[in-house]
């Protein structure tokens, strides 16, 4: 099928599997680090490291691999990939991570650094 802008799909029963567009296809393997896809996120975890146990319940369950370990420590919360499910604060045990609104003083100072 040449690549059209437009495609006629009046007569989508008939077409055979080479004739349906390719779309979302991912050609390489672990290619998901290259993108950045917490922009979606309207909640965030925020880590209160002194409450931390390094149980790494957070990590364990985190569907997006965004809680950051360094030799079986929590070190942080790799953010461009959080997509604010909130999973992590509620396996946490010890209220070392907590859900803020995206747009609130609390997530903003940490986008800042603070």
């Amino acid at each position: 099928m040449s690549e059209k802008t437009h495609i006629d799909v009046s007569d989508f029963e008939n077409w055979t599997y080479d004739m349906i567009p390719k779309g979302a296809v991912c050609t390489d393997v672990g290619n998901s680090v290259q993108y950045i896809t917490g922009g979606w996120r309207s909640n965030m975890p925020i880590w209160k490291k002194k409450n931390c146990k390094d149980c790494l319940l957070c990590w364990v369950h985190c569907p997006d691999a965004s809680i950051l370990v360094v030799d079986g420590k929590m070190t942080g919360i790799d953010y461009d990939h959080c997509k604010g499910c909130g999973i992590c604060a509620r396996e946490c045990k010890y209220e070392a991570l907590t859900m803020v609104a995206e747009s609130s003083d609390e997530a903003l100072a940490v986008k800042k650094g603070a």
